[in-house]
């Protein structure tokens, strides 16, 4: 696995997985025998060696890779010079694309027919950037190494894609939310865990980790660890891993929708949202931002971005602290490592009770 939450744990994949890779290649990502199939995932992690190497060729197509650093210059020229018509990836380069500005966008706008992101949720405004400059709809698709992909919202079907949905269950899995504690199945608009009902999903493999205990197979279902809401049309959407999810005086607040009001801001390039300890409000909702090389970190910036999520978000979901960084930790497949970010504000909270 690649380590979102703490160490990376291995999994043995079954030559039987190999059918439902085909069928996310044909059924979500939507690969057709004419494209020019590019996923720019590296194939040392999951979303890379399933669907950049396995998928394509269990199909028959072709798949491209690029052996150099990932820049827009050069994701952009190789789209134009092999005339790329099916792009797969990360929320991570998708983020950098949008913050090399529209400009670079222009030689390619039209291209792409299809286009899926993978790894983490996607944020609304990369998905309005998307349609915008390069003129195609990014669907965004949501799995584990421990289960390949299982939810999706579908290129070839007519439904509404909802901003921060990873969409409906794959062919072949039966998705529910359950409570982690009863394994009830819970309705709609109601938080719980994402879960694989096994008894009812032929395609899924995953039988449990290679010589460590497997506390995610419970009873009838694998639990994801992540959570989650069902939506009335039947979609499902991303909350946050279930140790990401913050509380904040009573309320339970979802990293994802802070970091996706935060990445709106035009000074934004990317953002991770944790929970910082807090003797009143068990926790307040942190900010650890970078800027755009354009802009400085100051104190009247960092206002600025409070009062920009606070217009778009609940009074109590705002970052009450932002600090400016560099760079955020992530795992080598590009997904934030919120649990080492958390880790510290802990840290320094129990070394100040102790001064």
């Amino acid at each position: 696995t690649s380590g979102t939450t703490g160490p990376a744990k291995p999994v043995m994949v079954p030559l039987r997985a190999i059918a439902a890779f085909k069928g996310y290649m044909q059924l979500a990502v939507g690969l057709r025998a004419d494209d020019v199939f590019w996923n720019i995932a590296d194939p040392g992690w999951a979303y890379g060696l399933y669907y950049a190497v396995t998928g394509p060729l269990a199909m028959g197509v072709a798949t491209t890779f690029y052996d150099g650093p990932f820049t827009a210059e050069s994701t952009y020229g190789l789209i134009e010079k092999l005339g790329v018509t099916n792009l797969a990836g990360a929320p991570t380069a998708y983020r950098l694309l949008l913050a090399a500005g529209p400009e670079l966008a222009e030689g390619v706008k039209g291209r792409l027919r299809a286009v899926s992101s993978a790894g983490e949720p996607l944020n609304p405004e990369v998905i309005r950037w998307f349609a915008e400059h390069l003129g195609t709809v990014i669907h965004d698709h949501y799995g584990q190494t421990e289960l390949g992909m299982v939810l999706c919202n579908h290129h070839d079907l007519d439904h509404p894609v909802q901003a921060g949905a990873a969409g409906f269950a794959v062919p072949g899995h039966r998705i529910v939310v359950v409570d982690e504690d009863t394994l009830e199945e819970l309705p709609v608009g109601q938080p719980g865990i994402l879960a694989v009902d096994r008894e009812n999903s032929p395609q899924f493999w995953f039988q449990g980790y290679w010589n460590m205990p497997t506390k995610s197979l419970r009873g009838r279902y694998y639990l994801s660890g992540d959570t989650v809401e069902l939506n009335e049309d039947g979609s499902i959407s991303f909350v946050g891993r279930s140790d990401d999810v913050i509380t904040s005086s009573g309320y339970r607040i979802g990293p994802f929708d802070v970091e996706s009001a935060l990445i709106e801001h035009k000074a934004v390039v990317e953002t991770a949202v944790v929970g910082k300890p807090d003797p009143e409000r068990t926790e307040i909702v942190k900010a650890f931002v970078v800027l755009k090389p354009a802009y400085e970190p100051t104190p009247e910036l960092a206002e600025e971005l409070r009062r920009h999520v606070r217009a778009r978000l609940s009074a109590h979901a705002y970052p009450r602290e932002i600090e400016f960084v560099d760079e955020l930790p992530k795992t080598p497949s590009g997904k934030l490592q919120r649990f080492i970010l958390r880790n510290q504000e802990k840290a320094k909270a129990e070394a100040a009770a102790v001064a």
